[in-house]
C-alpha cells in the first residue's frame, strides 16, 4: 500500500513540473490579461468601434408584416351549412423576423432566424409519465415565437453542406417566405394548409450547383402523425408541440432546380418520410401473439409513411412575374392512423379526426409591374395580380373514411401591390373562397352545394432590411 502511494506521488510531482514548465513556456499574455485566441473574435476599440476579426462578420436582415382584414362570414367553418354570415375585422401584428447571417474561420458560414407571430407567445407541451402518461401544456400567452433556422454550412465548390435546422425543400415557401417575394397579402393558402407553413426541420443537407440545375439532398426527422387530420391533412404533423424533436422516424427530400434561361425557372421535389414512430407513446403498433413487455413496440411498428411530390416554377420575365406550385400526397396506412388518433387525449391539443389517404394542393399567381409605364422612379413597384389556390386535404380516402367535400376548395384573389425595392411595402386584395369546389354532391353529404361561400377583403403593410 505504501508503495503505491509513494509512485502515486512521484507521478503527481512530475504531472505538476510538466504544467508548470508548459506555462513558463507560453509567450507572455496581452496587455489586460487578454487569451491571444481572442483575436480570433470581433473586438471593440477604447471609443466603443467594432474591429472585425480576420475571416469573421456578420449581418443582420429582417421583415415585418401587418395585416388587416375584413369577412363576411362567422369563424365557425364547420356548421353544416358552412360559416354563418358575418361582418368582422381583425388586425394582426402577422409576423416579424429577425435574420443572422456570417462568415466564421475556416470557410464557415452560419445562418439563424427567430420568427415573432401574432404579437409573441410562449406554449409547451410536456409528456408527464408521472401523472399516468397524461400531456400537460403551459401556455405564457398568444402567438408564437420560432427558431425556424440555426445552421453551419460549408462550401467546397460547386457542393455546399449543412447540419441544423433549415428550410425544407419542398414546394416554395421554402424560397418565398418574405413578403417581397410574392403578390398577395398572405402567404399561399393552399400550401400553408396542406404543409407545414415554411416547413423546417432539424438534419443534414447537401446541395450541388452543376451549371444551370441545382440538385438539393436533406435528411431530416419525420412528421409525427399524431397531429393528422381531415382538416390539414399532415401539416400539424410538425413536430413544434414538445420541447424534443424525435427522430426515430427519418425523412429524405430530394429537389431539383433547373433556371431553364433567363428568368425561368423550374424544378420538381420529392419527400419520403414514415411518422409511426415519431409519436410521443408507442401507440401504433403491430399486435403479435407473444409481445415481450419488456421492450418498446417488441413486435413492431405500423407503417404510416408519408410521401409527396411537387412541381414548381418562377418566371420573371419584366413586367410579368409568375409562380405557383401543384403537389400529390400520399399517406400510408391513413385508416390505422385515423382509428389510432380518435382515441388520444383530450391534452394533446390534436383535431383527431379522419384523415385522408392522398391530398393535392395547386396555386399560381401573376402579375404585371406597371411601375416603367407609370413613369415612376427607380425602384417603385405598382402590381395588380391574381392568384389561384386549389387544395384537397382529402383527394382520395379509404373506404371506412367519409370523403368530406367541404375540404375541397378554391380560392380566388385579385389585388394590387406597391413596393419600393424590398424596403417598403403595401398590398390590398379581395378573395373568394369556394367550399366543396368542383365536387358534385353526394348523396352520404346533399348539402355540400350548399355550403356557403366566403369572401375576405385584407391590407397588409410593413417593411424589409
Amino acid at each position: 500500500m505504501y508503495s503505491y502511494l509513494v509512485k502515486l506521488i512521484v507521478v503527481l510531482s512530475n504531472l505538476v513540473l510538466v504544467v508548470f514548465s508548459a506555462i513558463w513556456a507560453l509567450p507572455p499574455a496581452h496587455a489586460h490579461g487578454i487569451d491571444p485566441r481572442h483575436e480570433l473574435a470581433p473586438t471593440r476599440d477604447a471609443d466603443g468601434t467594432l474591429r472585425p476579426a480576420p475571416d469573421w462578420s456578420i449581418d443582420l436582415t429582417g421583415y415585418a408584416d401587418l395585416q388587416f382584414a375584413w369577412f363576411d362570414f362567422g369563424p365557425n367553418q364547420n356548421r353544416q351549412g358552412g360559416a354563418q354570415k358575418d361582418s368582422r375585422l381583425v388586425f394582426d401584428t402577422t409576423r416579424f423576423v429577425l435574420e443572422l447571417e456570417g462568415t466564421l474561420p475556416m470557410g464557415l458560414e452560419f445562418e439563424s432566424e427567430i420568427e415573432v407571430e401574432h404579437h409573441g407567445s410562449g406554449a409547451s407541451l410536456e409528456l408527464e409519465f408521472e401523472e399516468f402518461g397524461e400531456f400537460e401544456t403551459e401556455v405564457e400567452s398568444g402567438g408564437e415565437v420560432v427558431l425556424e433556422e440555426i445552421y453551419l454550412r460549408k462550401t467546397l465548390g460547386p457542393i455546399g453542406l449543412q447540419v441544423g435546422r433549415f428550410y425544407l425543400g419542398v414546394g416554395l415557401l421554402s424560397e418565398i417566405n418574405r413578403p417581397s417575394e410574392y403578390l398577395a397579402t398572405i402567404r399561399p393558402e393552399s400550401e400553408t394548409v396542406v404543409l407545414p407553413a415554411v416547413w423546417h426541420e432539424i438534419g443534414f443537407q447537401a446541395d450541388a450547383q452543376l451549371g444551370p440545375v441545382k440538385l438539393t439532398a436533406q435528411i431530416v426527422n419525420g412528421l409525427d402523425s399524431t397531429g393528422f387530420s381531415s382538416q390539414r391533412w399532415v401539416a400539424s404533423g410538425h413536430q413544434l408541440r414538445f420541447e424534443l424533436v424525435s427522430a426515430s422516424d427519418l425523412a429524405f427530400v430530394l429537389r431539383a432546380d433547373w433556371e431553364a434561361a433567363e428568368g425561368v425557372k423550374l424544378g420538381v421535389s420529392a419527400y419520403y418520410g414514415n411518422t409511426s414512430r415519431n409519436r410521443p407513446k408507442p401507440d401504433l403498433v403491430l399486435d403479435c401473439d407473444s409481445p415481450d413487455d419488456g421492450e418498446v413496440a417488441s413486435c413492431g411498428y405500423v407503417s404510416a409513411a408519408v410521401t409527396l411530390v411537387d412541381f414548381h416554377f418562377q418566371l420573371q420575365l419584366d413586367p410579368l412575374f409568375a409562380q405557383g406550385v401543384v403537389l400529390w400526397g400520399n399517406l400510408g396506412n391513413a385508416n390505422a392512423v385515423s382509428e389510432r388518433n380518435a382515441r388520444l387525449s383530450n391534452n394533446l391539443g390534436v383535431l383527431r379526426s379522419p384523415v385522408a389517404r392522398e391530398a393535392f394542393f395547386a396555386w399560381a399567381e401573376l402579375g404585371v409591374d406597371l411601375a416603367e409605364w407609370l413613369c415612376l422612379p427607380e425602384g417603385y413597384h405598382l402590381e395588380p395580380y391574381v392568384r389561384f389556390d386549389y387544395y384537397d386535404t382529402m383527394f382520395a380516402t379509404s373506404d371506412s373514411t367519409f370523403d368530406n367535400p367541404r375540404f375541397a376548395r378554391a380560392v380566388y384573389t385579385a389585388g394590387i401591390s406597391w413596393a419600393y425595392g424590398p424596403l417598403v411595402f403595401a398590398k390590398l386584395d379581395i378573395s373568394h373562397r369556394d367550399l366543396a369546389a368542383f365536387v358534385d354532391p353526394t348523396p352520404q353529404d346533399e348539402t355540400s352545394s350548399e355550403l356557403r361561400d366566403e369572401t375576405t377583403v385584407r391590407i397588409s403593410t410593413g417593411f424589409g432590411f
